[in-house]
């Protein structure tokens, strides 16, 4: 790993019982891109052990110094955890440490374990496994929450269909937040949520939609109603510059978000 710093910018640490899905290095490649270096210490392509884990080259001192101190006592896989542990005292948060690629791109098939005499069938069950979610691309937006998100469960990866989001706790007044890049025009949103409301650029609006507007601008254009949340935009509201979720009761548990899908309408030309 210390040879392999010098060499580039990530270390990825593979094993030769492997076999992989085809185009998998430019899939690590394109993700690891699209986030930043502040985001993240590990990139985890495989659930299994120490299969598919990818760090930054700079971090290579700080692991293999962990490594160099315990090898004896765990396992490296079970190092890692500790390593985690470790900085989440530091700048960085430690829910975003850690981030998990799904499908795996690494399967297992060796028998033969690094411990004399041992047999290890460990497969990953996550390996091509088919997304339970449609891929799918949300216009371009700035995301936030005042709400505590849990174990790295986050609004953005939400947003970008890679995982749900997870909140702890949620009061009368939090709130999810989505302010577009630029205004667009939509039809419909959210799979679940609890009070859908929207911020309109249009100034020309129905006495029927002025109706519905709230002291702060938003319109309210749905709310949750067993397990789903679909709310339907005027047309005279568009284009929209912000998708708002309201919680308008407190709650003991928490708040999650499976998905979210807004269907933007784009002009042909």
């Amino acid at each position: 790993m210390m040879y392999a710093q010098e060499k580039g910018i990530y270390y990825i640490q593979l094993e030769d019982d492997i076999i992989v899905k085809q185009n998998y290095f430019n899939t690590i490649k394109n993700f690891a891109l699209q986030l930043s270096s502040e985001e993240w210490m590990i990139l985890e392509f495989s659930q299994l052990g120490f299969i598919g884990k990818m760090f930054q080259a700079p971090d290579l001192t700080l692991i293999v110094e962990f490594i160099f101190m315990f090898y004896k006592e765990k396992p490296i896989d079970w190092l890692l955890d500790h390593i985690l542990w470790v900085k989440k005292h530091c700048d960085r948060q430690k829910a975003n440490l850690r981030i998990r690629f799904r499908p795996s791109l690494f399967q297992h098939v060796g028998l033969h374990s690094s411990l004399s005499g041992k047999i290890q069938k460990l497969t990953d069950k996550d390996y091509m496994k088919p997304l339970l979610l449609k891929i799918h691309v949300n216009p371009p937006a700035e995301v936030s929450t005042s709400m505590k998100v849990y174990q790295g469960h986050t609004l953005e990866k939400t947003y970008m269909g890679e995982d749900f989001f997870w909140a702890i706790t949620p009061t009368a007044g939090d709130y999810i937040l989505f302010k577009f890049d630029k205004p667009v025009n939509v039809e419909s949103t959210f799979e679940s949520a609890r009070w859908l409301q929207v911020l309109s650029d249009n100034l020309e609006i129905s006495k029927e939609t002025k109706d519905k507007r709230l002291e702060d601008g938003y319109f309210r254009i749905g709310k949750f109603e067993y397990g789903v949340a679909e709310g339907i935009v005027d047309p005279s509201l568009n284009p929209i510059s912000a998708f708002r979720l309201s919680v308008i009761h407190n709650s003991a548990v928490w708040a999650i978000l499976n998905e979210v899908r807004i269907y933007a309408i784009y002009d042909a030309t």
